[in-house]
């Protein structure tokens, strides 16, 4: 398993989102309003693995089914082995090339995940002092987990439920998170 490494927040990263985006839509037909850059790459000043998240939201699971075979050819590999810890989403991983790792979340647009994703991205987004508690989080977890993503991924979550349940309005339940 490869070591988990942090970035200090790149300039770069919305710019790459934008071009995924662009990828996406002139070979997969999504919806524009359908494309949300999340996780932390999408929080300006916070670290992150040099990873891309994207959320694409489908009307269903079965309309993100049927992309699938646009979507290999446009280099992202599905990986439906993740569904048993997440089975309202279909995960796509790209590696990286033009731009960072890809990692790709689509699940049913204004759905749960969708809002959920949303909520703790724009949480993070416009509180400054919540943005620095995570940091600090996660570095001290990239420390403790270098070996091991999947534990520092989990150690995590109880931070995110906490974010999550700040604001019951916008976003309720647990975000499950197994990538």
């Amino acid at each position: 398993m490869s070591e988990l490494v942090l970035s200090e927040y790149q300039d770069t990263w919305p710019l790459q989102f934008l071009q995924v985006a662009e990828q996406l839509r002139t070979t997969v037909p999504v919806p524009d309003a359908a494309l949300e850059h999340i996780r932390s790459t999408s929080v300006p000043g916070l670290c992150a693995k040099p990873v891309l998240d994207v959320l694409p939201g489908g009307r269903s699971l079965a309309e993100v089914e049927a992309a699938v075979p646009a979507l290999g050819a446009a280099g992202f590999v599905y990986r439906p082995e993740y569904e048993v810890a997440v089975p309202d989403r279909r995960y796509f991983v790209r590696p990286e090339g033009q731009t960072a790792r890809v990692h790709l979340h689509a699940v049913v647009l204004g759905g749960l995940l969708w809002r959920q994703h949303l909520h703790f991205r724009d949480a993070l987004r416009e509180g400054p002092l919540l943005r620095e508690q995570y940091a600090k989080l996660k570095r001290g977890l990239a420390i403790a987990h270098a070996a091991d993503k999947a534990a520092y991924t989990e150690a995590k979550a109880p931070f995110i439920r906490q974010v999550l349940a700040s604001n019951p309005g916008r976003a309720t339940g647990a975000l499950r998170s197994a990538a």
